[in-house]
């Protein structure tokens, strides 16, 4: 048995050799279902995103933001014009 072992292994390590029959299928078969699951991912994560982007609470969310800023710029204005006459 070791005769038949050896001519195939002529100047390669034995480890090297075992290490190609592993991988030989199994690391192309493991790359491709990670490229899959990250091409999956990566379609998900987009179309989420533009889902969001069509989406109309965040223009609500938006327009309400604008209008309380205005209120609040409303309601500290008198008083920054009562205080400027006063320090006049």
């Amino acid at each position: 048995m070791s005769n038949m072992r050896e001519p195939r292994m002529e100047g390669m390590n034995s480890q090297y050799v075992r290490r190609e029959v592993f991988c030989g299928n199994t690391c192309h078969e493991l790359k491709r279902f990670w490229e899959r699951e990250i091409g999956k991912q990566t379609y998900y994560r987009q179309s989420e995103e533009h889902r969001l982007g069509r989406s109309a609470l965040r223009k609500l969310r938006e327009e309400w933001k604008q209008r309380l800023e205005t209120k609040l710029r409303l309601r500290n204005s008198p008083d920054e014009a009562e205080r400027r006459t006063n320090v006049s």
